[in-house]
């Protein structure tokens, strides 16, 4: 009986370091888990790694990759737009196929208990994988990044670790790790650099504030292209697509007079999400056909896409 498959995404503070950054990547691979795509930003000095595999082969990855991490990562010194509590940041696992949601929850667990055990790197579950409500939502569990749980999580019993002690690693800080769905993240960058519009269309269309559902977005100054960026998680593409993501965007910034630069494709992104037609639609920056999930998977798998 064939194993199900679950895929991995870690997602890691540095996204600079050429040399650690394809470390950790095969850190993470290093159970056996199909390493599918690497994207890294330097603006926001983050990677996000894509991979694939069997529970086993993703959780003992998933350590691997965060003592890796760990090893090249030193939060004290790190700079990015994007906000952090970890080296080995988010940790989510993902149902693929005949793969269940329970699944992708007993792997994160697994994953979250074995990092604090064998690292010393508290985490936090999140999620589907959450043990509490508030914690559902990641952006409540990294609230104040690392230097604001390094100097809570001894003394507010709502920023407890679920795994670990009650203090962060010195440099490595805490883990999230969780279970979702599979999420596409997309950013729409505008030709302008006014932060205040950017930060102003994200609230906007962010389903916590009122806006779309299941979207999360932030606005960030992009420095070495002279732009702002409106970066969106899209936690369910089923309830907004990509598509309909950018048309909110871009009609938001057409009122201010400001035109769209393009946009951005993070990783990999399912065949149902992408229409024909997709990449010219959104002006997509850069597009290759291989970040279709599923053909990604076939040829690293060697089965015919």
């Amino acid at each position: 009986m064939t194993e199900t498959l679950l895929e991995f995404v870690p997602n890691v503070s540095e996204g600079r370091d050429a040399a650690a950054i394809q470390a950790i990547a095969q850190a993470f691979a290093s159970a056996g888990a199909t390493l599918l795509d690497v994207d890294s930003d330097a603006d926001h000095n983050r990677s996000v790694i894509t991979l694939a595999g069997t529970r086993r082969e993703v959780v003992d990855g998933a350590v691997a990759g965060a003592r890796e991490a760990m090893e090249f990562i030193d939060l004290t010194a790190h700079q990015g737009a994007h906000p952090r509590m970890g080296a080995a940041d988010v940790l989510p696992f993902v149902p693929l196929g005949e793969a269940t949601m329970q699944h992708a929850v007993a792997a994160a667990t697994e994953a979250a208990e074995l990092i604090a055990r064998d690292l010393g790197i508290p985490t936090y579950l999140y999620g589907e994988a959450a043990r509490r409500p508030e914690r559902r939502d990641l952006a409540k569990v990294r609230a104040g990044e690392f230097e604001g749980i390094r100097d809570l999580i001894s003394t507010d019993a709502t920023r407890a670790p679920d795994f670990g002690d009650k203090a962060v690693h010195p440099t490595a800080g805490a883990t999230a790790v969780g279970a979702r769905f599979f999420l596409i993240a997309f950013n729409v960058n505008l030709a302008t650099k006014d932060i205040g519009l950017a930060k102003r269309i994200a609230k906007e269309i962010r389903e916590r504030d009122g806006g779309m559902p299941g979207v999360k977005a932030l606005g960030f100054e992009l420095p070495e292209k002279g732009q702002v960026q409106i970066s969106m998680n899209l936690v369910d593409y089923r309830r907004t697509s990509p598509i309909a993501a950018f048309d909110a965007v871009a009609s938001r910034a057409q009122v201010a007079g400001v035109t769209v630069a393009g946009s951005e494709l993070i990783g990999l992104i399912p065949e149902a999400a992408c229409p024909e037609g997709f990449a010219q639609r959104v002006r997509l920056l850069s597009f290759d056909p291989d970040q279709v999930i599923e053909a990604r998977l076939a040829k690293r798998r060697g089965a015919p896409a």
